[in-house]
């Protein structure tokens, strides 16, 4: 089959000839893919920022759409999540120690393969499995987010911000977004969000909540120094959800803000198996239809790779596989 390969860390992807999946037990199963779709988990792996990576080449990718005895599949992307709330300590996602939906074929549990949302394009429901779950948990089970509530999304333009965004406008929540660009917020404006700030001008950042009287949800993705201004921004009560750590620790954080604000700050990090079946059951009631940023061959992968390192997307990079 035809595959995009990681050779070394700080390679480029190479498209090239590579073995077909063997299923590795019985209720294994090979799916034919028809699309595939970058994370910023991509980037960060061929940096070697993630554990596991002790063999190589490796196929990447965690997202993916095709085709099961001939009928459209979209896949989730879960491994060993476990019964419970929480993940068991042997969870991994799809595309790291177990090869992932860059190429033609993929072998995957049958118990992962859903079918394709009827109002999704192959295209577009192969931009919705790790984003569209990481936003639902983070969004509802961790947060707990409810309709007319206030809530900030930060970083919108990436593919969870973006589509938590989508999610929260579908149920009638207040939403507003922040970002470095402004043309990323207009954006998500054009979308539905109320307004947005640029993350870079504090001052904006303060307007923004003094103007609607503070947050009572906020998302956010990057941590560091910034996160500090996020919990001033918030109401009393507020749910904090934080799936994701790009700027670094969380630093010089104000522990009365903190108790006398009794906030909650709540980690979260993909979802489970149930989570991702009502995740494909919200998406199909709202209609909500995953932005695309771009799409591109599989042989041109490593153009996706970039872009996604340059931070300039606004929705999800789509492979297409012939």
């Amino acid at each position: 089959m035809k595959a995009l390969l990681l050779k070394e860390l700080g390679s480029d992807l190479q498209y090239t000839e590579a073995a077909d999946p063997v299923p590795a037990s019985d209720d294994m199963v090979i799916v034919e893919l028809k699309a595939a779709a970058f994370n910023r988990r991509d980037y960060w792996i061929t940096k070697g920022m993630y554990k596991g990576i002790d063999s190589f080449p490796i196929i990447l990718g965690s997202d993916g759409c095709g085709e099961y005895q001939g009928k459209q599949v979209v896949l989730c992307p879960n491994i060993n999540w476990g019964p419970g709330y929480f993940p068991s300590k042997d969870y991994k996602i799809l595309g790291l120690e177990h090869n992932g939906t860059f190429a033609q074929k993929v072998a995957i549990s049958k118990k992962n393969i859903y079918p394709k949302p009827a109002h999704l394009t192959i295209e577009q429901a192969a931009a919705l499995p790790l984003g569209g779950l990481t936003a639902f948990r983070a969004l509802f089970s961790r947060a707990g987010l409810r309709a007319g509530e206030k809530v900030l999304i930060s970083g919108v333009g990436g593919g969870v911000a973006l589509i938590a965004c989508q999610m929260a406008i579908a149920i009638g929540a207040q939403v507003y977004v922040s970002s470095g660009s402004e043309i990323k917020i207009q954006k998500a404006i054009e979308l539905g969000a109320r307004g947005g700030a640029n993350y870079k001008n504090q001052d904006q950042m303060k307007k923004l909540a003094s103007d609607i009287g503070g947050f009572d949800v906020v998302l956010d993705s990057a941590g560091g120094d910034g996160f500090q201004t996020l919990l001033k921004m918030c109401n009393t009560g507020a749910r904090v959800s934080i799936y994701g750590g790009t700027a670094g620790n969380l630093n010089n954080i104000s522990a009365p803000n903190l108790f006398f604000k009794q906030l909650s700050i709540l980690g979260s990090t993909m979802g489970s198996d149930v989570e991702f079946k009502k995740m494909l059951e919200f998406v199909h009631h709202y209609n909500i239809i995953p932005v695309v940023d771009k799409q591109l061959s599989l042989e041109n992968g490593q153009e996706g790779l970039n872009r996604l390192e340059s931070g300039n997307q606004f929705g999800k990079i789509i492979l297409n596989i012939p």
